[in-house]
């Protein structure tokens, strides 16, 4: 059985995918995890909307379910980029057929993006903006029955990269955190200032 860990900061458990490698250090708060090679979480569209698309559903993850209402986590997330696609992750997890990912991906000509994935049944994709350096502050809000992902370069100034819903009758959409390497041999992740409230976000279009 998987032991649930404690992220300083947050105050739920968050629970490890099995035989991923997170690592939390308790006096920094710190949360480290190297995804393992050619592992993802993506529903290819092109096989159509059906539950016969090619799901990948493999990549290290580290979740748990926040407190009804709305919330809003945030993390600043370095990656030690070194193949496409690798990344470091704020998820949002429904079930395997409904979810979304707000990534710092590197991205095939060797940029360090902001993408955001949204499923619903299949996977959509979507560039945002690209970052100099490979550290970056992430942001998931839940604001009623919706949500918002934020951007920042400093953790002071946020980007909106998308406002959206996802199906979840039951009320249990869980959060946190995943890192991935679909195309290469193992991807470091560090996520830290790792913060979660439940105060609703103020402005959506500036994050504020």
């Amino acid at each position: 059985m998987t032991t649930p860990l404690h992220v300083p900061g947050v105050p739920f458990a968050l629970t490890p995918s099995p035989g991923s490698s997170w690592v939390v250090d308790e006096s920094s708060g710190d949360v480290h995890v190297t995804g393992a090679p050619r592992t993802d979480i993506f529903i290819d569209p092109r096989g159509g909307i059906s539950s016969d698309s090619e799901a990948v559903l493999d990549a290290a993850t580290l979740l748990g379910t926040p407190p009804a209402g709305d919330f809003q986590l945030s993390a600043r997330v370095t990656v030690d980029f070194a193949a496409t696609f690798d990344a470091g992750v704020l998820l949002l997890w429904v079930d395997e057929r409904h979810w979304g990912k707000l990534c710092f991906e590197y991205s095939p000509d060797g940029e360090a993006l902001i993408v955001s994935v949204v499923t619903r049944g299949v996977s959509d994709d979507a560039n945002a903006f690209a970052v100099d350096g490979n550290q970056v502050w992430l942001r998931v809000s839940r604001i009623g029955q919706a949500y918002a992902y934020h951007a920042s370069l400093d953790g002071t100034l946020w980007r909106m990269i998308r406002h959206f819903a996802l199906v979840d009758p039951a009320g249990s959409a869980a959060i946190g955190f995943e890192g991935q390497s679909p195309t290469g041999e193992g991807c470091a992740v560090k996520f830290d200032r790792i913060s979660f409230a439940t105060t609703r976000l103020g402005e959506l279009r500036d994050g504020s």
